[in-house]
């Protein structure tokens, strides 16, 4: 069997990894000229990590990842509401990583480079059209130097081509922009002392304005120093975006800063960290409806070209990894390609979807609404604002929805 990526972003490089994996022919065309180390930083939960890890990546991970102990949930004062344990501290068979997206990127680039061998990864090649003939899909390119660079044949398409996918906007040319949901994010990365014992995570504050913050670097960890990777949301009074979103687009302190002068925790001093970072991003929290379906054919969709949700949850990157080991072992284990793309669709999308879904409810932030709206000046005693039982049910559901579990389900080969 062939199969052609189009997309080389996490979810394409770990589909290329799992496929080859199974004895499966696979090339990826990646659109930018290189793939390059860029964004700030993401988490990957247990269940990807394991999935990873039976791909052979688990060593480099943990190498240059932090492994996360605790997501703490403050409210805008700073007092703990909920400190929910992450990876190996909450029983898990593997740990959370936090990890900067470009080291995670390059990780996967590595292998999927030696795996795929001369060629097997190819930069520069924009999906321009394709064409189911007979038993074969017929993509087409725009090569590096800007014009068309044949027609390549496989058994299958995969489009790993992201949230302005040229995959899914050919089954779906009238869905146009991402939907927005009036919060706009400031990203960024800032050397400092390491917080709260140097694995801790803090989502701050409630739905219109909030803070996370958590350690993404293992070789500054062990120097005594910490890379603190910090997200500012902020509610806008805009109606629609202006612009089409751009993860590498600068953003100014000035929009955002004012809100968080007054955030100074006992252990975090917020404002001196935003001030720290070289480099500060805007982003748009946006999303797209969830699909009817992804699989058309012998072409199927992977990653935020099936599913883009709001980076709730820690569930982008993650879902993304799920999907490429999930359609790699439909593709080896289901004889028929098209009826192989049908069940990785079946298992996949569905879950996908009540994430997405969830996501626009806040996910486990839904927990710093509740406070916020019943104790807006803080509390003495949690108990009189959310019971334990109220707290629980809540993680739980979010939890069972989102597939974490004590070891994968399908893991490779």
């Amino acid at each position: 069997m062939q199969v052609i990526v189009a997309g080389g972003g996490i979810g394409g490089l770990t589909a290329a990894l799992a496929l080859r994996r199974r004895g499966i022919d696979v090339t990826v065309f990646e659109a930018a000229p290189e793939i390059r180390a860029f964004g700030v930083g993401i988490n990957l939960l247990p269940h990807a990590v394991g999935m990873l890890s039976k791909l052979g990546l688990f060593e480099a991970l943990d190498a240059t990842a932090i492994r996360a102990k605790e997501l703490l949930f403050m409210n805008r004062h700073g007092q703990t509401i909920l400190a929910d344990a992450r990876g190996i501290d909450a029983g898990y068979e593997f740990p959370q990583f936090s990890i900067h997206r470009g080291e995670l990127q390059m990780i996967l680039l590595a292998a999927a480079t030696k795996a795929l061998g001369p060629g097997g990864v190819r930069c520069g090649y924009r999906l321009a059209s394709f064409e189911t003939r007979g038993e074969r899909v017929s993509a087409r390119f725009i090569g590096p130097d800007g014009s068309p660079a044949g027609a390549h044949e496989a058994d299958v398409l995969i489009g790993a081509d992201g949230i302005h996918s040229a995959t899914r906007a050919f089954f779906y040319p009238d869905e146009g922009m991402p939907l927005w949901n009036g919060i706009k994010m400031w990203r960024g990365v800032t050397e400092g002392a390491p917080f709260l014992g140097g694995r801790s995570q803090v989502w701050a504050g409630w739905r219109n304005q909030k803070f996370v913050c958590y350690p993404i670097s293992r070789k500054l960890a062990d120097s005594g120093r910490a890379l603190i990777n910090w997200i500012c949301d902020l509610r806008q009074d805009e109606t629609q975006m202006l612009r089409r979103e751009d993860w590498n687009r600068p953003g100014e302190l000035a929009d955002f800063l004012p809100r968080f002068e007054a955030w100074k925790f006992p252990f975090l001093d917020v404002p001196a960290v935003i001030r720290g970072a070289s480099s500060v991003f805007e982003f748009p929290m946006v999303d797209r409806d969830p699909l009817p379906r992804w699989s058309h054919g012998r072409i199927t969709l992977l990653g935020d070209a099936a599913h883009p949700m709001y980076p709730i949850g820690s569930n982008g990157a993650s879902q993304s990894i799920l999907d490429a080991i999930q359609v790699a072992e439909s593709l080896s284990t289901v004889p028929d390609p098209v009826q192989a793309l049908q069940h990785y669709e079946s298992l996949r999308l569905p879950m996908t979807a009540d994430i997405v879904r969830a996501n626009r409810k806040q996910g486990l932030d839904a927990i710093l609404d509740l406070v916020e709206e019943r104790a807006p000046g803080g509390f003495s005693d949690l108990g009189n604002v959310i019971p334990k039982e109220e707290l629980a049910a809540i993680v739980s559901r979010y939890k069972a929805m989102a597939g974490h579990q004590q070891k994968p389900a399908v893991a490779p080969r």
